[in-house]
């Protein structure tokens, strides 16, 4: 089930609601014990338990070299129990997603596009102590010099500024690259900034609320701030969190700036030695002390489409000291391995499966099935009468609850047309004609299999 767009009830402003928007966590209790009902997720209690357990190995560094599987037929929670689990393990934990159709969809090699998935699911978090000059701007005069080139037109050359504290005031003569910064950063009267004393990049916080020089306006978007105590110059501690991958990319277009000087084409991969030298300086951040990795989730929907390369490349992969927590999805049985002739559980390797542990979701019951509906409608802001709710619970436990999900929002176009602020059971009954499930699909292509291109 992908995004979905609903209309909101301010004018015509749209929202994207995702199809796992509602995942909060797990919904266990202190002793690690899964409610009926929390945190977005319903039923599937085995399963939560499990990755409950697999939270807790996370956060005590005992999943080195093992990864998950989550197995079950489509439509039971496998997606949004791998989204629960980076969800418990902490608001900064970087969550990627990938299908493994994705892996063949690329120009680039398929172990790359795991690798770089692997990157972009590790996060690091930088922690800096700088020196700034903290103030609210009391003056701002900046000074022109003809254009070098143009007698008749002036550029910035310097800029004095005031800066103020409750406790000090200071002016100051600044370069024209800080008074570029301030320009183009719209700096003015009553503003509070920071100014970095080794780099001149300058920050602005806000506005002082109630300062004498300052211009308000009756609405804006600026953030009203208390006026800064101490002194001006002082030390700030700066965190911001980026990715390997990140990292990666910023160390590899410094390389390709290079390499075109030189008339060579860049690199549509990333090398080894990129990789290598981005290791290296962030293992030597982590022993300062200045950073801090964020080991995230990794998760592969539709493992078994992975072939045997890339789950060698898999198996390696979790052996890394940098390596994220792997979740492989799949909803098959017995099959092939991709690209052998080797048929195993789930379509992969045994060795890899030895290293996985495994955690089997089942089908939803009514009941669940009915609150997970509930659940999925109050997010997508449609009403449902107490009898459409239960013909999209039948139609869930007859087809799919996927099936019945995707049916609301039809069904409340349908609604709205009709000038109803609530879907009622005969516009269910209206779509369900109209929009057919699985098997009735099935059985059309079958019914008509002579007149279907083939």
């Amino acid at each position: 089930m992908g995004p979905s767009i609903v209309e909101t009830s301010v004018g015509s402003r749209f929202e994207r609601i995702g199809a796992h928007s509602h995942i909060r966590g797990l919904g266990l209790t202190s002793e690690g014990k899964a409610l009926p009902k929390a945190d977005g997720m319903v039923g599937q209690i085995e399963a939560r338990e499990a990755a409950g357990l697999v939270v807790e190995m996370i956060k005590e560094g005992r999943m080195a070299g093992r990864g998950i599987l989550l197995v079950g037929p489509p439509g039971t929670g496998k997606t949004a129990i791998a989204i629960a689990i980076a969800r418990e393990l902490g608001e900064d934990t970087p969550f990627v997603s990938l299908s493994a159709s994705e892996v063949y969809s690329t120009e680039i090699k398929k172990t790359e596009v795991l690798m770089q998935a692997m990157r972009k699911a590790i996060g690091v978090k930088i922690k800096e102590i700088r020196k700034v000059y903290e103030g609210v701007v009391k003056s701002l005069k900046v000074a022109f010099k003809r254009h070098p080139y143009n007698p008749y037109y002036k550029v910035p050359s310097s800029a004095k500024i005031t800066l103020a504290t409750r406790d000090e005031e200071k002016t100051f003569t600044v370069d024209r690259d800080i008074t570029m910064e301030l320009l183009n950063k719209g700096v003015s009267v009553g503003d509070v900034i920071w100014i970095d004393s080794e780099t001149g990049r300058v920050t602005k916080i806000g506005k002082v609320r109630g300062f004498e020089k300052a211009k308000y306006y009756d609405i804006e978007t600026e953030v009203l701030v208390e006026m800064p105590k101490g002194r001006i110059l002082k030390e700030k501690e700066f965190v911001h969190t980026v990715t390997l991958h990140d990292l990666d990319m910023s160390v590899a277009a410094r390389r390709g700036i290079v390499s075109l000087l030189f008339g060579m084409p860049t690199e549509r991969e990333i090398s080894s030695e990129v990789r290598k030298t981005v290791d290296e300086e962030v293992r030597k951040l982590v022993d300062e002390g200045r950073a801090e990795i964020i080991p995230g989730v990794l998760f592969i929907d539709d493992a078994h489409m992975l072939d045997i390369e890339s789950f060698a490349f898999l198996s390696k992969a979790m052996e890394s000291e940098l390596a994220p927590i792997i979740i492989l999805a799949t909803n098959r049985g017995i099959t092939k391995i991709r690209g052998t002739d080797i048929e195993s559980p789930h379509g992969m390797p045994l060795d890899l499966l030895d290293r996985l542990l495994i955690i089997l979701t089942r089908p939803y019951t009514k009941d669940e099935i009915r609150e997970i509906l509930k659940i999925r409608s109050e997010v997508l802001k449609i009403k449902l009468t107490d009898e459409a709710l239960e013909k999209l619970t039948e139609i869930g436990a007859e087809t799919s609850l996927r099936y019945a999900v995707q049916l609301m929002e039809p069904a409340w176009e349908q609604a709205k047309k009709l000038g109803k602020d609530t879907v009622e059971l005969e516009d269910v009954e209206s779509v369900r004609k109209l929009f057919v499930d699985l098997k009735e699909s099935a059985k059309y292509a079958k019914e008509f299999e002579e007149k279907m291109l083939k």
